[in-house]
């Protein structure tokens, strides 16, 4: 049976959901399979000027505990209301990115159909997108003289190059095909992960001696980790968002340079 058969029918089968629900439910289930759910009618949404459903649970504005945090780093303690601070280094230092001439902030996102790096093999998904671009608003490719299918490299202060060095399998250059859309904020680009691999059979590997030979739609596309920031102090680990200890994915600041190169391994 063939794959796409397979994921159909175990993911969806009229015919044992029609069993499960009965005839007389049938036509209800499906309605609201449909819109989602039961949702309230929106007039009964509002007691007045206030929702109906209220959130009657308490709310921190001020958090003790993290005040009494200090910062490992520095020996200042977190703050325990909601700040708004600029984009720093692991010593509160602000970043010389856009200093230097890195003016682009890059973003980064998960598209629905390719969400992790090992979703790549599904030729199912790849059949809807086949490869990702590196996403730029249109003010911003005129201003910079770009055009929608125009090959360009992602360069980083902290990865002038552009590149992947992927130590003896080679390096690949962070580079990939621009789409001009309106849906990215002018002054940044965009790309979605999932894409530009050399790993899960997008390259040739040699297993017990024997050659398994890669297949390129696996590798389509760009990944653009690379290029993100590194923080400028400890030098091997990207920059973190302290509090809620995580990757910070969208403060590094970056160039675009025209690219006529091969995006495989070399």
């Amino acid at each position: 049976m063939r794959p796409d058969v397979i994921l159909r029918l175990t993911t969806y089968s009229e015919e044992r959901w029609r069993e499960a629900a009965g005839e007389q439910w049938w036509k209800k289930v499906v309605y609201l399979m449909n819109r989602g759910g039961r949702f309230q009618r929106y007039n009964d949404s509002y007691d007045g000027e206030k929702l109906a459903n209220a959130y009657d649970k308490q709310i921190n504005l001020y958090q003790e505990k993290t005040a009494r945090t200090k910062d490992s780093m520095t020996g200042i303690p977190f703050s325990g209301i909601s700040i708004h601070e600029l984009p720093k280094d692991s010593l509160d230092r602000p970043l010389q990115d856009v200093e230097k001439g890195y003016n682009l902030r890059l973003n980064t996102f998960k598209r629905s159909t390719m969400t992790k790096s090992r979703t790549n093999p599904a030729y199912w998904l790849l059949a809807i997108h086949p490869q990702n671009y590196i996403l730029i608003n249109r003010i911003t490719a005129n201003e910079l003289g770009y055009k929608e299918g125009d090959m360009v490299k992602i360069t980083s202060l902290s990865n002038p190059e552009g590149i992947w060095d992927l130590g003896e399998m080679g390096k690949k250059p962070v580079a990939g095909q621009l789409k001009v859309i309106e849906g990215v904020r002018p002054g940044g680009i965009m790309f979605t992960l999932g894409y530009g691999q050399w790993g899960n059979g997008a390259t040739d590997m040699m297993v017990d001696g024997q050659v398994i030979k890669g297949d390129e739609r696996r590798g389509r596309g760009i990944h653009a980790n690379a290029v993100m920031g590194v923080d400028p102090h400890l030098k091997n680990t990207c920059l973190s968002d302290k509090v809620g200890g995580s990757a910070v994915f969208y403060d590094t600041h970056v160039k675009l340079e025209p690219f006529d190169g091969d995006t495989a391994l070399v």
